[in-house]
């Protein structure tokens, strides 16, 4: 604690201590809506009713339902994240208006909505072939999408949010491509992200995978932090891509897909839950909201889990880039300057660290930095 002064030390507890709580509500929120919805008659209700509007078929029921639970999910919860950006942008932590922002999410509905409608449509068509085995299939085909998913995200999904420039040719340039030839590691090119017309964050990252892999820097990395400090935020990155964090990450990910799809066909085929949810069978598109209050029980209990990986993941890439650049001097200046541009919380309640942080609190990576020796 002592890397940081007492006033940013109080600015990132308040931080946390505004936003938390609305964070967290906005998760019961969507959480409890979709229990209710799928542990009682009235998410089948629903189902039934929007499909009739549109002719009540069975695929109008699936196309329906789907839609209508995407729609009322992003509804319940975005009152709840317009207050966490709000506490955000009283931090001069956003520099995006709120139209801006309205925009952002329309465009994450329409490339959530797409996304959801087809894999629900190919699922209920996998359960009218079989009822008894769908979720057989359904598990090869959650895990290809997700790999296919991370693959095509960089060229499809982060353009549509942000624009990426080729960085200027310079030192800066030259010293990140020097660093990830150091690293035996081959990139495609140098990007900036244009982050500043949303956020004051700083950030850098390594996206893509083979021939698509890129560097990317946020633009007010660029323009607030020190030239080695760019270059120790890039090193960490590059540490994902050494150890093969992404790769692996898509494969556990894939794997994990797999898993609660299986556990989904388990727990939907169980029959007090169908008669709770008023569903005669998972094939009935009825069962559409108990399938999704099942999924959203299971993400919920993989999250503190998979947050425990990610907290190793990133220990791992900290050690990463202490062994490429033989700075721990200049990696513990990088995590004061992010920490205090970030507004974080140095030293969390362990139990938040435990439940929700995927990364390392800044007090714990300082510490890590100091105890490092080559």
């Amino acid at each position: 604690m002592d890397d940081f002064t007492p006033e940013q030390v109080a600015r990132g507890r308040a931080l946390r201590r505004a936003q938390v709580p609305w964070a967290l509500g906005g998760r019961a929120a969507g959480l409890l809506l979709t229990l209710v919805l799928g542990l009682t008659p009235a998410g089948a209700g629903l189902v039934t009713a929007v499909g009739g509007l549109f002719g009540g078929s069975r695929t109008a029921e699936v196309l329906g339902g789907t839609a209508v639970l995407v729609l009322l999910g992003q509804a319940v919860g975005l009152p709840f994240t317009a207050r966490v950006r709000a506490i955000r942008t009283g931090y001069g932590l956003v520099t995006q208006g709120w139209g801006g922002w309205a925009l952002d999410v329309l465009r994450g509905l329409a490339l959530t909505l797409p996304l959801a409608l087809a894999a629900v449509y190919g699922l209920y068509a996998l359960t009218e072939w079989s009822p008894q085995h769908w979720w057989l299939p359904a598990a090869g085909v959650a895990a290809l999408l997700v790999a296919a998913l991370s693959f095509l995200y960089p060229l499809l999904v982060e353009p549509v949010f942000n624009r990426f420039t080729p960085m200027e040719p310079g030192p800066q340039r030259s010293a990140l491509l020097r660093l990830a030839e150091r690293d035996a590691i081959r990139v495609k090119d140098v990007l900036v992200a244009d982050a500043s017309r949303r956020t004051t964050a700083l950030n850098a990252y390594v996206s893509g995978l083979g021939a698509t892999r890129r560097i990317v820097t946020y633009d007010t990395l660029l323009h607030t932090a020190e030239p080695r400090e760019v270059e120790l935020v890039v090193a960490h990155e590059l540490g994902h891509v050494k150890h093969r964090d992404v790769l692996t990450g898509t494969l556990l990910g894939a794997l994990g897909a797999a898993l609660a799809v299986c556990l989904l066909g388990l727990s939907a085929a169980w029959q007090p839950l169908l008669s709770a949810a008023g569903a005669p069978g998972v094939a009935d598109p009825r069962s559409l909201p108990l399938l999704a209050a099942c999924a959203a029980v299971l993400s919920l209990l993989a999250g503190p889990p998979q947050c425990a990986a990610s907290r190793r993941i990133e220990t791992r890439a900290d050690r990463h880039a202490l062994e490429l650049t033989a700075d721990p001097d200049g990696f513990i200046a990088m995590q004061r300057r992010l920490a205090v541009a970030n507004v974080s919380d140095v030293d969390p309640p362990r139990l938040l660290e435990l439940l929700f942080a995927t990364h390392p609190s800044a007090v714990r990576r300082i510490a890590a930095a100091r105890a490092w020796k080559p």
